[in-house]
């Protein structure tokens, strides 16, 4: 009785800390500018079934569908592996997503299955799958960046984001596109942890919902499979090369471990653009990239990168 009665209280007083925290780590809104999307992927967890990747929705819709997500950890449970960048909101989601399978098990709901849209998946595979490494890599370059943004709108226009070999592709040639402007890296940041499979598409969704909520609009968008473009405004004001800046951000979820340095320094944030560009399709789950901005001749000051981005690092 005793032993019930002190894992509800420790589940009871979980909760209320994550709150806060919360609430003290979230970055201030700053003055937004546009941006573009790419990005799509799937939490299924059942490998022998065609991998489904129709649950997005892009500046219109939501998260990545899921079907089944796994039962309950029980104990011991997994603990994340946070990375470099001082960690921030990334950092306190993922710790918030273990700690909601921990405040489950407390509270004696670790046994049984926790289902997306019906129950019909656990046919398929009755056992949740392993743990989902989440990282985030985010880059600030000089505005005259301007080819990576076309390279970006190029990969938005053609880019197959149904599928697992599509949005592979995508991960590689942004990756590709940032390893080709290395003198333009002024700001980095790169966080990575490990989550529980229950609890990875809901993460996944809100560290999404963060960066996307920067953005004024989203101008340019291709997820799961649909694509959206409306014409960009041309910003009046000339640019200044030293001051103003473009930002991209890499999220990607995936079945392997990612042993990414993270982005303290140029060589880091190489070695980890490197090995996220080598991820293979089968182990990719899902995939957000995010640029801002996005309008022609649009930049972002420092002032607004600072405010809008506080985990970055001067590399």
């Amino acid at each position: 009785m005793g032993s019930r009665l002190f894992r509800r209280l420790a589940g009871l007083m979980v909760v209320p800390v994550l709150v806060a925290g919360l609430v003290m780590s979230a970055p201030q809104p700053a003055q937004a500018a546009s941006g573009g999307r790419i990005g799509g992927g799937s939490f299924r967890s059942a490998p022998s079934m065609p991998r489904s990747y129709g649950g997005g929705g892009g500046g219109y819709g939501g998260g990545y569908g899921g079907g089944y997500r796994g039962g309950g950890m029980g104990f011991p449970f997994i603990v994340p592996i946070f990375g470099f960048g001082g960690g921030g909101l990334f950092g306190f989601l993922i710790l918030m997503a273990v700690a909601g399978v921990v405040v489950n098990a407390l509270r004696g709901g670790g046994g049984g299955p926790a289902l997306g849209s019906s129950g019909s998946d656990l046919a398929y595979n009755p056992r949740p799958d392993g743990p989902v490494a989440i990282a985030q890599i985010q880059v600030g370059l000089l505005a005259s960046a301007r080819d990576l943004q076309d390279d970006l709108r190029r990969l938005a226009g053609s880019s197959d984001t149904s599928s697992s070999s599509g949005l592979q592709r995508v991960l590689q040639e942004t990756s590709l596109s940032l390893l080709r402007h290395p003198d333009l890296w002024v700001y980095a940041n790169g966080d990575v942890g490990q989550v529980p499979f229950a609890s990875a598409e809901s993460t996944f969704n809100r560290l999404s919902m963060q960066e996307r909520s920067k953005l004024e609009r989203e101008l340019t968008a291709n997820v799961a499979g649909r694509r959206f473009s409306e014409p960009a405004p041309v910003a009046p004001g000339a640019s200044d090369a030293a001051s103003d800046f473009i930002v991209v951000t890499l999220l990607v979820a995936s079945r392997q471990r990612l042993a990414i340095k993270g982005a303290r320094s140029a060589e880091d944030l190489r070695d980890s653009l490197q090995k996220l560009g080598a991820i293979g399709a089968d182990d990719l789950l899902a995939l957000e990239v995010i640029w801002q901005p996005e309008g022609a001749g649009e930049v972002l000051s420092t002032e607004q990168v600072i405010t809008a981005y506080p985990d970055l690092q001067h590399l």
